[in-house]
């Protein structure tokens, strides 16, 4: 059996599209990649943030959707997203962040990992968890300087209400491993394991249902390496009753969803054709980019989108 890879990409759900961008590509210093549309909902934009070449695992992504409450945190959803940022480079984080106004809730430990606990705009809860160096492509544009630049996603956190059919399904099916406990949660690998390649989940018998809103994250997308592999794991989530949706193309990659048995909902994402496949690597971002089918409705798609600034108006903090 192969297991699925590490993440892909994990996707949240904000209120104003202008805030996102001066956060996560301003502050943060992540290069938006790709300026598209919601493609099931193209009255509304997908942001994708990543590093300097969109690398899979690097890619933060975000439906602005304005009108949605805030997102109730709760069993059934991810509720957290963990960013992996340099050993030792927590003290730049936490000046950066506190300089621009960003309320911090203090340093943790968490499975023997150092992290700097925030919140973005909209009250997603973030983590930034120092990693010793990994593959990652640094953005020269980025106010944050490169030694000190956000490497990827590190780890998703999901809450779920029964761990037991979650395990199943993970070790069972999508080749996760059990690797570590600590207090109420446990650890599982997919893939090789290390940064980005972590599922920490937290099991909580009498906790609330969750409810996806502003603030939230919406699914998590794990790595397949290419069409036949997604195939074969999909194969695998049916057979294990989950009703993946047939595979649907997303132009720069190719999707499956389902919801494994904790509630959480899950996307099976394969690493190519990528955010070049459309765009020249110097200029990912920098224009509203549609898929083919949706290219005869750009008149009408553009008509409905608020403005975006990019690069954002900010200063740089540099570390003293």
């Amino acid at each position: 059996m192969e297991a699925v890879g590490g993440l892909h990409h994990i996707t949240c759900i904000a209120r104003d599209p202008q805030a996102n961008v001066d956060f996560y590509a301003g502050v943060l210093g992540l290069r938006l990649v790709k300026r598209s549309v919601n493609q099931d909902d193209p009255g509304t934009y997908h942001l994708f943030y990543a590093d300097g070449h969109g690398s899979p695992g690097t890619d933060l992504t975000f439906f602005p959707w304005p009108d949605l409450p805030p997102a109730r945190q709760g069993v059934g959803l991810a509720v957290e997203v963990a960013l992996a940022v340099p050993h030792g480079s927590l003290g730049f984080w936490a000046e950066r962040l506190r300089w621009f106004g960003v309320a911090l809730r203090g340093e943790e430990v968490r499975f023997g990992e150092r992290a700097l606990v925030a919140a973005d705009p909209d009250g997603l809860p973030l983590r930034l968890v120092e990693v010793q160096d990994r593959p990652f492509v640094p953005w020269e544009e980025s106010p944050v300087p490169a030694s000190w630049q956000v490497r990827g996603l590190h780890a998703a956190t999901v809450r779920v209400a029964f761990l037991g059919p979650t395990e199943q399904f993970l070790t069972d099916v999508l080749g996760f491993r059990r690797v570590a406990e600590e207090g109420s949660w446990v650890r599982f690998a997919a893939g090789p394991g290390g940064s980005g390649c972590w599922l920490d989940v937290q099991e909580d018998p009498l906790g609330e249902p969750g409810r996806w809103g502003v603030g939230g994250v919406h699914h998590l997308a794990w790595r397949v390496r290419d069409d036949a592999h997604q195939a074969q794991v999909r194969r695998r989530v049916s057979w294990a009753g989950r009703n993946p949706t047939p595979p649907v193309d997303r132009f720069w990659f190719k999707s499956v969803y389902f919801r494994e048995p904790g509630g959480v909902l899950f996307e099976l994402a394969t690493d190519g054709p990528g955010f070049a496949v459309d765009e020249e690597v110097d200029r990912l971002g920098s224009s509203l980019v549609l898929p083919p089918w949706l290219e005869p409705y750009r008149a009408r798609i553009e008509s409905q989108l608020p403005p975006l600034r990019y690069p954002p108006d900010v200063e740089p903090v540099r570390p003293g």
